[in-house]
């Protein structure tokens, strides 16, 4: 037996529209079926070496999952330290997170917080220092000390679990069952901390997509506290990209759709079912799919060149290796149930899953839906934005984002890049796209500016002011055409924006994602979080930090630059 890796080209597929509705989020969905907490201080004053160029020794360097390893053991060797630095209380202890570092040495630590041995939901925290551990400023998701009255539960687990199992019966759950006995722990993302259970119910969502609803609940009152959904809905002969080429591994006479050279990436067919892994896509030949969705192998061949992409995007671009930054890929199911029509990322399988739409004819598995929904996994190994109210909304424009940079990057001729969501798959009928970046109200649904109540309705919906702000922030506001789309991008306030360009806003966007947002980080806190990091970047009294400023101020979150 032998294995090599293998580059393998297939005929061109033709592009057709599709009609389905994707959901995207963890388990986060591509459509739509609030916790506001947190800040960042802003770097100091200082100009960049030269205009408009971003601060070298700001770049984030791309860590070896080696080097990555050894600056967590760093931290973790010195996390008692850095909580008597923080102040924080003697039954506080922290545990590690992520890790990034600067070219000038600075480094980041995410910790999560446990109290009394009990994990502080919404306690998170990111440190910034000269040296593992060392804190010379923190983000936190809640400044509220946590010191919770008692950590002694009064109400039974019995009853959380009946409380998470009616939370999920009043969304039309499907055989709703409870994951484990209800964990304890201190709920500290909203008021005062608190005891609290959390409960996590398995089972299927209305649609088909699996659950994992979190259902937290006071233990000593027996009230419901919070609750969010953890499923974030998301050669190759591929049915939107044409003609690619793939990473495959041969096994003897046998060639398997594993791509050795991005972590060991797999894509499964799941043949209609709903558990379970699937068969690893393989065949004696190195050719896969024929760009029709009638063969099993071309929607596998969508789902490993977006995987691919977004892995080399955020390697390339931002210099993450893999999704939890250690080099170890995640993997993708194809053709997840019968004529499902959504998409999905989930933390529990660290994995993709596509279904084949409407007819089982119409895969979800264009480039933006993959970005969109592996990026997913990305914010739940940095930020962890809660996937409700104005977090849940930031974390699926994240996604959106995400998807469309990647999208940009990949430079491929079947499906350009653009800041539409969801354009190839057609899920209106009609060839309009599920997402607007430029005016997100089109959709008929999304916000175009934030307003007072946005955390209330779908964080499909009130991820609508982050993914203009992005556009603004991009492009410009007025009229553009980029890639031969037209965009039209108005502004709350009536005032123009000018754009700095999709590569700065990108890095802005990632660093500010992965060094200063927290769970709870809701949109006041993420305008000081990305104006933090293009401090940082650019300086605060660059172009580029007005620019951040105005195209905020166009969505309705803070105020504009003075001149």
């Amino acid at each position: 037996m032998r294995s090599r890796s293998s580059h393998r080209r297939t005929p061109l597929a033709t592009t057709r529209r599709r009609t389905a509705a994707v959901a995207l989020a963890g388990v986060a969905a591509l459509v739509a079926t609030a916790v506001q907490a947190g800040s960042a201080t802003a770097a100091p004053d200082s100009a960049p070496t030269a205009a408009g160029q971003a601060k070298p020794a700001a770049e984030s360097v791309r860590l070896t999952p080696a080097q990555r390893a050894e600056l967590i053991r760093e931290a973790t060797a010195t996390t008692a330290d850095t909580a008597a630095e923080l102040g924080l209380g003697a039954k506080e202890k922290l545990v590690v997170r992520d890790v990034l570092k600067d070219r000038d040495g600075t480094v980041h630590v995410r910790y999560e917080r446990t109290y009394d041995g009990l994990p502080v939901l919404g306690g998170d925290l990111v440190v910034q220092g000269d040296s593992p551990g060392e804190a010379d400023s923190v983000v936190k998701a809640t400044r509220t000390e946590v010191k919770p009255a008692t950590t002694t539960a009064k109400v039974s687990t019995a009853k959380a679990e009946q409380q998470a199992l009616s939370a999920a019966k009043a969304e039309d759950a499907k055989s709703p069952d409870v994951d484990g006995a209800p964990r304890k722990v201190i709920w500290a993302a909203s008021g005062t901390p608190t005891v609290a259970y959390e409960t996590v119910v398995g089972g299927l969502q209305h649609d088909g997509t699996p659950q994992e609803l979190h259902v937290i609940t006071d233990a000593t009152t027996g009230e419901k506290l919070y609750e969010w959904q953890a499923i974030e809905n998301a050669t190759g002969n591929t049915v939107y990209s044409g003609t690619v080429t793939l990473n495959s591994t041969q096994s003897g006479s046998t060639y398997n759709l594993t791509d050795g050279a991005r972590g060991g990436h797999k894509t499964y067919n799941l043949n209609r079912g709903t558990s379970g892994t699937g068969t690893l896509f393989s065949g004696p030949d190195d050719v896969w799919g024929n760009g029709s969705p009638s063969n099993a192998e071309s929607a596998a061949a969508d789902a490993q060149y977006g995987a691919a992409l977004t892995w080399d995007y955020y390697k390339n671009v931002h210099g993450r290796t893999g999704i939890r930054g250690n080099g170890v890929g995640a993997y993708s199911r194809v053709h997840y149930g019968n004529n499902y029509v959504n998409a999905f990322w989930s933390d529990s399988c660290f994995c993709m899953t596509y279904g084949d739409g409407a007819g089982n004819a119409k895969p979800l598995t264009s480039i933006d839906v993959a970005a969109h929904e592996m990026t997913h996994g990305l914010t739940s190994n940095t930020a962890g934005l809660v996937y409700s109210g104005e977090s849940g909304g930031l974390n699926e424009a994240t996604s959106d984002i995400f998807g469309s940079t990647v999208e940009f990057y990949a430079a491929n001729s079947s499906d350009v890049g653009d800041y539409l969501i969801g354009e190839k798959i057609n899920i209106n009928g009609n060839g309009t796209p599920l997402r607007y970046m430029d005016k997100p109200s089109k959709d008929g649904s999304s916000k175009d500016a934030w307003y007072s109540g946005i955390g209330s309705i779908n964080v499909h919906y009130s991820s609508g002011p982050a993914n203009h702000f992005f556009y603004l922030l991009s492009e410009g506001s007025g009229t553009k055409t980029v890639n031969g789309v037209s965009y039209n991008s108005p502004t709350s306030d009536g005032l123009p924006v000018t754009g700095i360009g999709r590569a700065k806003a990108e890095k802005i966007w990632f660093r500010a994602l992965t060094t200063k947002f927290t769970s709870t980080t809701n949109y006041a806190s993420a305008r000081t979080g990305s104006l933090a990091a293009t401090g940082e970047l650019y300086g605060t009294s660059s172009a580029e930090y007005k620019a951040v400023q105005n195209a905020w101020a166009a969505v309705n979150v803070g105020a504009r630059s003075s001149g």
